[in-house]
């Protein structure tokens, strides 16, 4: 696919992240357990978030400081959140499914894992919580050295945080304690009825997953 091609589709995935965004609310209160199979149905969204919830607003109490509100040895809940039925109905909603995905989940060295069984393949997302931010940006520089063709996502595309992806559907975005990785590196090259690559996909669905975060926490 060519620049012009990748490009489309990242302003596709830009436009579709803002109009999920006011769906969040749905899912504070109401997270899956940390291994669910849930069938829920997607709850599209009607309209675009304002600009005030943007992720960018950094006077919102982050999402990983929460993490010491937590039973020990347990994801936090804005972890958790990756694999909530709210963010399921994202995932079918960007796909056009009929309803949301299987998912299977872990916890492992402070990482949250939750693999989503699509018919086509797995995407997986996780988050990193790390004991402080300085933590957390050595995981992140790591995890970047470790993921062919990482490349910086820079501009009004970042959100306003540090992130990168690689060409073939890694997304990465560290957010004060947490890095969030979705990796849609197993799926085909067109997804959905829009035929988005897996780069444009992960970047919708992590997105939406820090919009949340920095709305609610």
């Amino acid at each position: 696919m060519d620049k012009t091609m990748r490009n489309r589709n990242l302003l596709g995935s830009l436009a579709v992240a803002s109009l999920l965004l006011s769906g969040c609310a749905a899912a504070v209160g109401a997270h899956g357990p940390a291994t669910s199979d849930s069938q829920a149905a997607a709850s599209p969204t009607a309209a675009a978030a304002p600009a005030s919830n943007s992720p960018r607003a950094t006077e919102s109490t982050s999402a990983a400081a929460k993490a010491a509100v937590k039973a020990p040895g347990s994801p936090s809940e804005a972890s958790k959140m990756i694999c909530n039925d709210e963010t399921k109905g994202d995932v079918a909603q960007i796909l056009a499914l009929t309803g949301a995905p299987r998912t299977d989940s872990t916890w492992a060295d402070t990482t949250y894992t939750c693999t989503y069984r699509l018919d086509v393949g797995p995407l997986v997302l996780s988050v990193k919580e790390s004991p402080d931010p300085a933590s957390a940006r050595k995981h992140f520089d790591a995890l970047q050295a470790e993921l062919p063709g990482a490349e910086p996502i820079k501009g009004l595309a970042n959100l306003g945080f540090p992130a990168y992806q690689t060409p073939d559907g890694s997304v990465v975005f560290l957010k004060d304690n947490s890095t969030l990785h979705v990796d849609g590196s197993a799926l085909p090259s067109a997804l959905g009825p829009e035929g988005v690559t897996p780069a444009a996909f992960s970047y919708q669905v992590a997105t939406t997953i820090l919009a949340c975060w920095t709305e609610h926490h």
